[in-house]
């Protein structure tokens, strides 16, 4: 490649597989993973779940995987935000 072809976009190109994405986004913020994998998990143990639910309705037995799932994900982003606060405002020292 000639010095007039440089790449425009260096970063992109050297990061192409996804795993290294995962673990650069981990670093910077992990609690979103965290949320993902949580959220991964209670759909997996509601699924499992869905055929031991008893005599209670698939709608209810639907709506309760939904919400555990949405509080998991929605907690870990709050903590999230929470430790990023923390990690600029406290501990940083001030300029």
């Amino acid at each position: 490649m000639s010095p007039s072809q440089e790449s425009i976009l260096p970063d992109y190109e050297t990061e192409t597989s996804q795993t290294s994405k995962l673990l650069k986004k981990f670093k910077e913020t992990p609690f979103v993973p965290i949320g993902m994998g949580g959220f991964t998990a209670v759909v997996a143990y509601g699924l499992y779940r869905l055929k031991h639910r008893g005599d209670r309705k698939l709608s209810l037995h639907l709506i309760h995987m939904r919400v555990a799932a949405q509080g998991f994900a929605v907690g870990a982003l709050t903590c999230g935000v929470l430790y990023s606060m923390f990690r600029e405002y406290v501990v940083k020292p001030k300029e």
